[in-house]
């Protein structure tokens, strides 16, 4: 996996933090109590490591960026922060209940050993909690229309389900819930598609420098284009039948749970 956020890392955290909604989830399925204990795969600034850690447990957590990892260990001494490449890591095996990657396997070079590498550290029976977008979902995104090209490279480096669900087997991880996410007009964790209902947030240069779409992935001359249509759009209303025209049931993000096979 390649550290992209030790070249975009600077200024993450103007705009992204723990959104309560996700928090919850996360919460729950990693069946977070206060005897457990937690890894967090990938976990950039640590932004939920940390309010997952004041919830209960013991908790771990690694970025392969130095950058990243700088900024959270400011953050909390409640977690223990390390710097690792997620295929190899110098934890026990069969040491956590549980294990968390958040917005992070679309930077995996290798799915399979990743998952490998997660399967190891887990205990018998523990949970990987995966939250990512899937390739179908990431279609339906209304910023299609606006900035295509971008989009169409961003779909590209994404897992499709049924990738994630062979890797996960092949790592003798069983899947046993994928739940679909719902961006919400609220939601305070400003990724990708968190201005599904606030178009205006994607005209905030300081929004879009936390995304990596648009700072990897978009073009100087795809980005002021985009802008300004959206920018009119916005303007004239005709903002709200885009919208409607990319209205559909399969969820914006995805909640994966797997479970280590005993």
């Amino acid at each position: 996996m390649t550290a992209i956020y030790n070249q975009i890392g600077n200024g993450y955290d103007t705009t992204r933090c723990a959104d309560p909604e996700i928090l919850s989830a996360m919460a729950r399925l990693l069946s977070v109590r206060k005897d457990g204990l937690y890894i967090d795969i990938g976990c950039g600034t640590g932004n939920y490591t940390v309010e997952l850690a004041r919830l209960g447990g013991e908790w771990h957590a690694f970025d392969q960026s130095e950058l990243m990892i700088t900024q959270a260990k400011a953050k909390s001494s409640l977690v223990q922060w390390s710097i690792f490449d997620v295929e190899q890591t110098s934890y026990s095996s069969n040491s956590f209940h549980a294990a968390l990657c958040s917005l992070a396997i679309h930077h995996f070079a290798d799915l399979g050993r990743a998952f490998a590498e997660v399967a190891r550290l887990l205990q018998p029976s523990g949970k990987f909690v995966v939250f990512t977008s899937l390739p179908e979902q990431m279609n339906r995104y209304w910023l299609n229309h606006y900035f295509p090209n971008m989009l169409a490279r961003s779909v590209e480096q994404m897992p499709l389900l049924d990738n994630i669900q062979c890797a996960l087997h092949a790592a003798n991880l069983r899947v046993v819930e994928i739940e679909r996410f719902s961006v919400s007009p609220t939601i305070k964790d400003l990724f990708l598609y968190s201005g599904k209902y606030q178009p205006e947030i994607y005209l905030s240069q300081s929004v879009r420098s936390g995304i990596s779409s648009f700072r990897n992935l978009c073009s100087e001359a795809e980005l002021q284009s985009g802008l300004l249509k959206l920018k009119a759009d916005i303007e004239t209303g005709k903002i709200e039948s885009i919208l409607n025209n990319y209205a559909n049931d399969l969820g914006d993000y995805c909640f994966i749970v797997a479970e280590k096979n005993g």
